[in-house]
């Protein structure tokens, strides 16, 4: 039997599971300025609004799970939150982030619209807990070393706080050394609990560690595993999106180029009314 997934308000500006239409959580994986970040959230509003798409604002103002030292971080948390209410204010655009540790979430939760889970930290009770207790949408990444059966546990420590506003999102599997697998059963699996999921398309196609130093990624298979998340009934597909891809600060080998954004969503639109 098919579940209709709760819905949940963003920032009272739309609503999303439910019945509701595709939605879009996307954009930079790392906050590179504040002229890219401004950049690329109106691109990306702009081909939203045309498709009638929800969308959620993404960047990470701290990428601090980057295989070498010596990687691009981002602005860090002060100025990234500035940042990130700037794009929220002036384009009046809700905002995601990734929070790292339980002493950020206070601060974060004033700006963030959506606090996310990181998928390496989604079994960090205390990071959980406290993000759930904030009482804003929680976005959850599934670790790619979990089970989608196993999430289960992780939705119980956000609920043991009241907080009911959970997104789920589906990254992809570790399958031996630098690969992850995106199994389609992780859709249907999560939905039974109740919640809206994601397929994270620019993740699931990642090659952790693959270059050494830094992750690869082969960005070509992105539309293959957004249509096919959504077409086993994810309700909105989350994309790492950039102007120039190769000159990225992070995750260059698994970001979707913005001139092919357009193009993408629009048959996601189609494939989530069929």
């Amino acid at each position: 039997m098919s579940i209709v997934p709760k819905e949940i308000k963003i920032n009272n500006k739309f609503k999303i599971g439910g019945s509701n239409p595709l939605f879009l959580i996307g954009g930079p994986c790392v906050i590179e300025s504040q002229e890219h970040t401004f950049l690329m959230a109106k691109e990306i509003k702009k081909i939203c609004e045309d498709l009638q798409i929800s969308f959620i604002f993404k960047a990470s103002y701290d990428k601090a799970n980057r295989s070498s030292i010596k990687s691009y971080r981002g602005p860090g948390f002060e100025r990234g939150l500035d940042i990130l209410k700037n794009i929220k204010t002036d384009l009046d655009i809700p905002v995601l982030s990734d929070v790292h540790e339980t002493n950020q979430i206070e601060k974060a939760a004033h700006v963030l619209d959506v606090i996310q889970i990181p998928a390496f930290l989604c079994r960090q009770t205390d990071l959980v807990v406290e993000a759930a207790r904030a009482q804003k949408p929680l976005n959850i990444k599934k670790g790619q070393f979990l089970s989608p059966y196993e999430i289960k546990n992780i939705v119980d420590k956000a609920l043991s706080q009241g907080n009911e506003n959970i997104i789920l999102t589906e990254r992809g599997t570790s399958f031996g050394y630098n690969n992850l697998v995106f199994d389609v059963r992780s859709i249907p699996i999560m939905k039974r609990l109740g919640f809206p999921v994601v397929i994270d398309a620019s993740h699931s196609i990642q090659k952790p560690g693959g270059e050494g130093t830094s992750s690869g990624g082969e960005a070509e298979f992105i539309p293959f595993i957004a249509k096919a998340g959504i077409s086993v009934g994810a309700d909105g597909v989350f994309l790492e999106v950039h102007d120039n891809p190769p000159q990225a600060l992070s995750d260059s080998h698994n970001s979707l180029i913005l001139n092919k954004l357009h193009g993408l969503l629009n048959s996601l639109v189609r494939l989530r009314k069929l």
